[in-house]
């Protein structure tokens, strides 16, 4: 097989490099076309790389791609899950190169989508046509790549639910996470759920001249910003009645197991161009950022942003706020706490409309199962060492009802790096992290065929 792997890594890059052209922004109707085109894309590489069949299925949004390969139904069956769907790339003033012409620079690949997800499910598809090419295919397999991942999967569920016969499986395997660094392997035991919203913040019926109601009449941007300031304390906690009720506080010899992975907090400054880190007291980085929950604006706008001056007391002001989520909290009870909690603060000079978008479940993996011990080997046979369990601070919302609706456990398989610029401009992914998952998820196949039987 690495002969296989060698010949074709090429051939490999272009084709990833060629799905990367093509701006599958599924959060813009405007790149509706496009969302579809990456879609049949990616059914045409499926067939190729050897799977018995591969179709689109339609939802109500956009398209679920759906292939499978059997080899023997006594196997065990792997279900890959992935998504062909990306973030908008906006300001696009800021990337270096265009995020829809990917660039390779300093040994990584700059685009959109490089690292989420379309680099990282195209490994698995690779790594299944090497196996399948050379006769080393050991369990059945079953790829299924969405298009809505971005924007909250809102339609996936209605697709699982509908097709738990064709998704039947024994475990899930999923490369959208990261690793700690490419010396150190790592396998993420668990993803922080999350809860969206937007506000809307309204004073006067229309835009007013500032200086002649300056002074009279509330500002909606300025009442938006206070009260968005008074949903954390000076601890940094999040100050909404109930939020914490139901997170479940890790042990101090849990916490212990989670600092054991190296973290450099000067060099973390450094690549962030920061001159010291925040968050809420009495936890590290790194526990901020993967076991406590969040509250953070993703967005705020209203009245003049153009060039030049205009003063106008604005009539509307709104945010974009998401809340990251820890076991054992909901995303529907935090959303409706949220809601209820910021209408309360209110004053009487303004109205407010909370709107939900999208959430999802944080999620938890044992790391006691042969699934994770496979994950766990074929890391170390490719990497040399064993990887270090650590829990993921992103959202993967669909993980939580893929157990919920087929009864199945993720595995957590990710390649990319903190610094791969995730939703920001500038994304990448290595060429190390690309060749190195091809590399390592067929070890992944090996172990868990000779640990199922």
């Amino acid at each position: 097989m690495t002969d296989y792997l060698d010949t074709h890594k090429q051939r490999f890059l272009d084709e990833l490099l060629e799905l990367l052209r093509i701006p599958s922004v599924s959060a813009d109707s405007a790149f509706k076309d496009d969302v579809r085109r990456a879609a049949e894309y990616v059914k045409e590489k499926l067939l190729a790389a050897g799977l018995d069949k591969a179709e689109l299925y339609e939802t109500a949004g956009h398209p679920v791609v759906y292939g499978e390969k059997i080899v023997d139904p006594a196997k065990p069956t792997v279900l890959v899950y992935g998504h062909y769907d990306v973030q908008p790339a906006d300001p696009y003033d800021l990337w270096q190169t265009p995020p829809f012409e990917p660039t390779i620079r300093n040994e990584r690949i700059y685009a959109r989508g490089a690292c989420d997800d379309k680099g990282q499910f195209y490994m698995h598809i690779k790594a299944i046509e090497a196996m399948v090419a050379t006769d080393g295919l050991p369990c059945n397999v079953k790829v299924m790549i969405e298009g809505e991942e971005e924007v909250g999967s809102d339609h996936l569920g209605t697709f699982v639910a509908q097709n738990r016969d064709m998704l039947k499986a024994d475990v899930i395997l999923i490369s959208d996470t990261s690793i700690i660094s490419n010396e150190t392997p790592s396998l993420e035991t668990g993803l922080r759920g999350l809860s969206y919203v937007e506000v809307e913040v309204t004073g006067p019926n229309r835009d007013l001249h500032s200086g002649v109601y300056g002074g009279g009449v509330a500002n909606p941007i300025n009442v938006l910003c206070d009260m968005i300031a008074s949903l954390k304390d000076e601890n940094g906690q999040i100050a909404i009645p109930g939020f914490y009720d139901k997170v479940v506080d890790l042990s101090d010899a849990d916490r212990a197991e989670l600092a054991k992975a190296p973290f450099d907090l000067d060099e973390y400054k450094r690549d962030l161009g920061i001159a010291e880190v925040a968050g809420e007291v009495g936890y590290s980085t790194n526990e901020r950022t993967s076991i406590r929950p969040t509250l953070d604006v993703n967005g705020i706008w209203g009245g003049y942003i153009g060039q030049g001056a205009k003063t106008v007391l604005p009539s509307k002001a709104s945010a974009k706020i998401s809340m990251r989520l820890v076991p054992d909290q909901n995303p529907d009870e935090i959303t409706e706490l949220f809601a209820r909690h910021f209408t309360a603060i209110a004053p009487p000079t303004v109205t407010v409309k909370v709107t939900p978008h999208h959430g999802g479940l944080p999620y938890v993996t044992p790391t006691d199962s042969v699934e994770f011990e496979a994950a766990s080997r074929a890391f170390e046979q490719a990497w040399g060492k064993k990887p270090i369990p650590t829990r993921g601070g992103g959202s993967i919302p669909i993980v939580a009802l893929f157990e919920r609706e087929l009864g199945i456990k993720s595995i957590l398989m990710g390649f990319g790096l903190d610094s791969d610029a995730l939703h920001s401009p500038n994304e990448s992914y290595g060429l190390f992290n690309f060749y190195k998952g091809i590399e390592t998820i067929p070890y992944f196949y090996k172990n868990y065929a000779a640990l199922k039987q």
